[in-house]
């Protein structure tokens, strides 16, 4: 039904009194009402498929420099390809960077996937928005179980503005670990549960 997440620490400081009391509460109306929680892990669910939907952009998007041995990874560095068209907004920004990618040798799975604007990306000629130059994102899948893969890691930085001057910023850094595989036919409640001790 989706993923139950249960916040532990902001900025590197646990959870305590009224903050711990409100995610505790939290918790406990998912328990109560799986149904609308599905439907918010459902709309989840199309944003990460969005996401591949960009990734599938790659191999026409840019251009790939040739493989290179790294730490049992090939690390593969591309640029963006100049005889691209770019069919939207988020495609554009996408396409204005720079980064690498490693690949499981093994498994011919992603491992990791880095990007960084090198210059400004202006849309509108900067009067709809701009993402400024140095904004980045890393991502890293790790193997989990089976032939399953996780991300482990995102770090997002992006900064700019948009229409009136409204600044852009997103940052967020996230570690995901010590993953386990659960029955299938878990509930939400029993999940929760879980989480809770």
């Amino acid at each position: 039904m989706g993923k139950v997440r249960m916040l532990v620490a902001v900025d590197g400081q646990s959870l305590n009194g009224d903050s711990a009391a409100s995610e505790k509460a939290r918790l406990a109306d998912i328990a109560a009402h799986p149904d609308a929680f599905a439907k918010k892990e459902e709309a989840l669910k199309n944003d990460e498929k969005h996401a591949k939907q960009m990734l599938s952009l790659l191999p026409k998007a840019f251009d790939f420099g040739a493989p290179k041995e790294e730490g049992g990874f090939l690390r593969i560095d591309f640029k963006p390809n100049p005889s691209y068209e770019p069919q939207s907004l988020e495609e554009r920004v996408l396409h204005g960077m720079s980064g690498s990618i490693l690949v499981d040798e093994q498994g011919m799975r992603l491992h990791g996937i880095e990007g960084r604007l090198p210059e400004d990306v202006s849309i509108g000629y900067g009067l709809i928005a701009t993402i400024h130059a140095g904004s980045n994102f890393t991502t890293t899948r790790d193997r989990v179980y089976g032939n399953e893969w996780k991300t482990a890691m995102l770090d997002t930085d992006i900064n700019g503005r948009a229409i009136f001057f409204k600044a852009i910023g997103k940052k967020e850094h996230a570690v995901h670990s010590s993953f386990k595989q659960l029955p299938d036919n878990i509930t939400v409640p029993q999940a929760v549960e879980m989480l809770v001790k």
